[in-house]
């Protein structure tokens, strides 16, 4: 594990089992620097455990990077829970899971994420006084899912304004990959300023919602990166920004909800040698972790939620203004700031 490349000096890998109720966990901690670490609990069901494992250290990695870039005072972390979402599920598994971050004493604060929802955040919550995304406390503010889609929107916005000129997008066409709890969101405000939107996911049902909803165009999940459209925004899984994938985009820009689009970091040079503007995933996506942060403090704002997304947008927008200004990949900017941004409160 040590000399894996998504590794990246992480202060902690913390693997959980537990055989009753199949629970098998790994809690990565990336980095406590600017405070405890934060970041959501993903469930699926990886081909192997060293996928696994490469997977909750790039997401661990990413929430370092997407908190200092929001200005928050957590580190970066990860949880992951290997198993199938939609039918591997019980109450006793997420006990299991709230007592594996319970041990961590506070280093870790969990929230939902792919293949986890509300309910079973809840059911941890009852075993950890570290979880966020709560219905209920003094604190609680609910799935944070719809914040990250309006934080995702505006940043949409805002690329399209460095790309087109304009941030207008009527009549400008998005291609949608996964319309789930983010991307539905997403779909939504997307159509209500009037673009056209073409869709995909593996979930039917969500995808009759969004196309019923908002006009969308369903297509196959696969035809998703061949669609004649201006806008690319994955709100799925990552490393869907490959080689294979990129020279099939018809795309001006890529912008979407999901983390760690980029294979691996040297696709933001062929990102933008192919003429297509990046807004770097951990960074238009911040506004949900925002919202967690919120929570985290035992005194919810919203008011503080939506100044702090302010700023993100602002951050945002500079990024990609100094990736174009220097013809430097837009994801080697962000990375740069934000492990300044780490750095400095190291010392």
């Amino acid at each position: 594990m040590f000399d894996l490349p998504a590794f990246d000096d992480h202060e902690g890998v913390h693997f959980f089992h537990d055989a009753p109720s199949g629970l098998r966990c790994v809690i990565a901690i990336h980095s406590t620097v600017l405070g405890p670490s934060a970041g959501g609990c993903r469930m699926w069901d990886y081909p192997s455990g060293a996928e696994m494992i490469t997977d909750v250290l790039r997401l661990s990695q990413g929430m370092s990077y997407k908190n200092a870039m929001a200005g928050l005072e957590l580190g970066g972390g990860k949880a992951v829970i290997w198993g199938n979402s939609k039918t591997d599920k019980s109450e006793a598994m997420f006990r299991a899971f709230g007592r594996a971050v319970e041990s961590l004493q506070g280093r870790y604060y969990t929230a939902e994420d792919v293949g986890i929802d509300t309910a079973d955040i809840e059911i941890a919550a009852q075993e950890t006084s570290y979880a966020a995304g709560l219905t209920s406390g003094a604190a609680a503010s609910g799935d944070p899912s719809p914040i990250t889609a309006f934080g995702v929107f505006r940043g949409i916005k805002a690329t399209a304004m460095r790309a087109f000129g304009s941030d207008d997008l009527n009549g400008r066409t998005v291609a949608v990959q996964g319309v789930g709890s983010v991307g539905g969101h997403v779909c939504r405000h997307l159509a209500e300023v009037g673009a056209k939107l073409v869709v995909c996911d593996v979930d039917e049902a969500a995808l009759a919602v969004v196309s019923q909803r908002d006009g969308a165009i369903i297509v196959p999940v696969n035809d998703i990166y061949d669609v004649d459209a201006d806008i690319f925004s994955p709100n799925a899984l990552g490393a869907i920004i490959n080689p294979d994938t990129l020279q099939r985009l018809k795309v001006k820009v890529i912008a979407g909800g999901a983390n760690n689009q980029l294979k691996t970091p040297q696709m933001g040079a062929l990102v933008r040698d192919a003429g297509i503007l990046y807004a770097p995933d951990y960074v238009i996506n911040g506004a949900g972790i925002i919202n967690v942060a919120a929570e985290i403090s035992g005194s919810y704002s919203r008011a503080w939620v939506d100044a702090k997304t302010d700023t993100l947008i602002d951050t945002l927008g500079q990024v990609l203004d100094e990736a174009l200004k220097t013809n430097e990949p837009t994801n080697t900017v962000a990375d740069r700031i934000a492990r300044a941004r780490i750095k400095a409160g190291k010392r």
